[in-house]
């Protein structure tokens, strides 16, 4: 080998050797995506374009093109007009002013930057929400001339809507106010007093100049009562949201993988969690069980996956799944509805029309549904709740919505992929909203109605029994509906007539419109009351199993249903019941996932004279239906 050879040989190692290196340095870096965002004309491209140049981030070619296009679009009499870096579209360059969202990717030493500039003006919001559904970190300039002024109240709030935690607030243009330290304090107090009634748990300020650079990568000169970090330092070192893969698992189905006969796969990308081969999963609306048998990513198969990786799983059993469904570990599903209420920033010119059909799209699954309710509208300057029957462009309400089909969902304040949707028109295709789920309304439609043309008492008497109500009652958990399909099989077995009402199965069907507040509470029980009476006059054992917390409601159902209504109940401690949690409830509801969760932040008022008490901790399920039998045949009532 020649001594020149060997010289090129040693290159290529050593240049491959640094490529790795590079490489390998890069990815561990961590990735901050944020956005920027105010009223117009405040400085949100200049701001990017000068952090960029200041950092040397831009390459000669972009420089020189740069001063090229200031010449002839600038706003800066010739010099450097650093906005033009980001601000791309011609209309945008023409107007000085940001229409659409631009994106950018930068890294520094310490951290990988990937920066959203989105528009000022007021009749495109719609774009600003776009970019701060990914961002971690909001920076909200105000022109120090201008003080806090509508726009930067309305985009305060939809960053705090979209679940952006850090909100970087830069009072731009010191310069135009001589670097004057009295009009920095009073709009940081003035930000701070409006901000009081949203969410965001971390704010914080930066005086600076853009466009002469004061605060951005170091700290001026200009400002020295200023003792805060400038920018650039800022963005390094300030710590985003925690891991996702300490969520629970959520793995949405993109495509159901057959390259050929013998392989079963389903794509997608990680929302959040993490998953192990042999780990048991449930899909989801449908409910089938299997275990995970392989995890496969574009190189290799892997043993254990997190969230953001893209991957395909494949299955030990052939179950039924398809787009759009949700796979989870058997042990902390999310929620199924069909019907939510959520917040929807509307996007669209035509307004939002309650009872309308539109296609809601949510974790690569689109479902045809419609606005049944439209509750109020926000008021994004003093964020009071206003009544509305539409909701028109850029404007943010609160809604109920029902969908045609059953969704899983987490809230949006647990899990923004699954707690996220976008609305369709399904006319012209367009987008018109984004939403947000508050929580499920579990709703459907499954309403009786019964003939009283025969009397009750003639109809029990030709089944051979009396018609009654046995009320079932305790905690979640106690085993309620477990000895309630036994109670009824053994009904069944001995030739009587009887019907199980289950508290679950009433949601999705009477009662499919009630959340589960106090009040909500008690109009569940008060329909299925009516129902169980109705049953009754059709000479029915109506088996009724519900948690029922309140005294109130059990006495109201006493007075409806009379001599007919025997309470039962089914006394199971509550860490017993948190104990056997067979649908991981007790758990989220510690997580602070569920709110009005009774035995936690929900109380459960025990009754004070029942008919019969079953004791769930030390009796089996088998026992306690047998007890009840030997109570209805000891009163006569079978």
């Amino acid at each position: 080998m020649t001594y020149i050879s060997k010289i090129t040989k040693n290159t290529e190692r050593n240049a491959d050797h640094n490529f790795e290196s590079y490489i390998k340095d890069q990815n561990s870096k961590s990735l901050l995506r944020f956005i920027t965002c105010g009223s117009v004309d405040d400085g949100k491209s200049t701001l990017i374009g000068r952090m960029l140049y200041d950092s040397k981030l831009i390459f000669k070619d972009q420089l020189s093109s740069l001063k090229a296009e200031s010449k002839k679009h600038g706003t800066q009499n010739g010099k450097i007009d650093f906005a033009l870096l980001v601000d791309g579209l011609a209309a945008e360059r023409e107007q000085g002013i940001t229409i659409d969202v631009a994106y950018r990717f930068f890294a520094t030493e310490k951290r990988k930057f990937i920066v959203a500039d989105t528009p000022g003006h007021e009749e495109y919001t719609r774009n600003m929400a776009t970019g701060a559904s990914t961002a971690g970190l909001a920076i909200i300039l105000i022109d120090a001339r201008k003080g806090v002024l509508k726009q930067t109240k309305r985009h305060s709030f939809i960053t705090d809507l979209l679940g952006i935690k850090n909100i970087l607030v830069a009072v731009n243009k010191m310069d135009l106010v001589n670097y004057d330290e009295k009009t920095y304090e009073q709009i940081k107090e003035d930000y701070l007093s409006f901000a009081a009634d949203l969410g965001t748990e971390n704010i914080s300020f930066i005086p600076l100049s853009a466009l002469k650079g004061d605060n951005m990568i170091s700290l001026s000169k200009a400002m020295p009562w200023y003792e805060g970090s400038p920018l650039l330092e800022f963005l390094e070192t300030v710590e985003i949201e925690g891991d996702k893969s300490q969520n629970p698992f959520r793995f949405p189905v993109q495509l159901v993988n057959r390259p050929h006969l013998n392989f079963r796969g389903f794509s997608g990308t990680i929302a959040s969690g993490s998953i192990k081969v042999g780990d048991e999963i449930i899909t989801l609306p449908s409910g089938r069980i299997s275990k995970i048998k392989s995890i496969i990513t574009w190189q290799k198969t892997e043993k254990e996956a997190f969230a953001d990786q893209a991957v395909t799983l494949t299955l030990e059993d052939e179950i039924d799944i398809s787009r759009g469904d949700i796979i989870a570990k058997r042990n902390e599903r999310p929620e199924i509805t069909d019907q939510f209420q959520a917040h929807v920033i509307w996007m669209h010119d035509k307004p939002l029309l309650k009872g309308r059909t539109y296609l809601f799209k949510s974790c690569n699954k689109s479902v045809n549904g419609a606005v049944t309710e439209i509750s109020c509208k926000v008021n994004v300057n003093n964020m009071q709740h206003e009544p509305a029957k539409i909701l028109e462009l850029n404007e943010v309400g609160i809604v109920n919505i029902s969908l045609h089909e059953l969704i899983a969902f987490d809230r949006y304040g647990v899990n923004k992929t699954t707690g996220s949707f976008i609305i369709t028109d399904k006319i012209t295709n367009d987008t018109v909203g984004c939403g947000m789920i508050n929580f499920g309304l579990r709703r459907a439609a499954n309403i009786h109605v019964q003939d009283l043309s025969i009397d009750d008492d003639a109809r029990a008497k030709q089944k051979s029994q009396q018609a009654c109500v046995l009320w079932l009652t305790g905690l979640s958990a106690s085993g309620k509906s477990t000895i309630a399909n036994l109670l009824e099989k053994k009904l069944f077995a001995l030739g009587k007539h009887s019907y199980l009402l289950d508290g679950d199965n009433i949601r999705h069907g009477l009662n499919r419109d009630l959340g589960f507040t106090d009040q909500d509470r008690a109009e569940n029980i008060r329909r299925t009351g009516e129902t169980a009476k109705l049953m009754t006059k059709a000479g029915l054992i109506v088996v009724a199993s519900f948690i029922s917390p309140f005294r109130a409601e059990r006495q109201m159902l006493k007075e409806l249903i009379g001599d007919k209504y025997i309470e039962i109940f089914i006394d199971t401690p509550l860490e017993v019941c948190e104990k056997r949690d067979p649908k991981g409830l007790y758990k989220k509801a510690r997580r602070g996932e569920i709110q009005n969760f009774t035995g936690l932040d929900s109380p459960y008022e025990v009754p004070l004279s029942p008919s019969l008490i079953i004791d769930g901790a030390h009796l089996s399920p088998e026992e306690s239906a047998s007890k009840i039998i030997d109570f209805l045949e000891k009163n006569n009532l079978i």
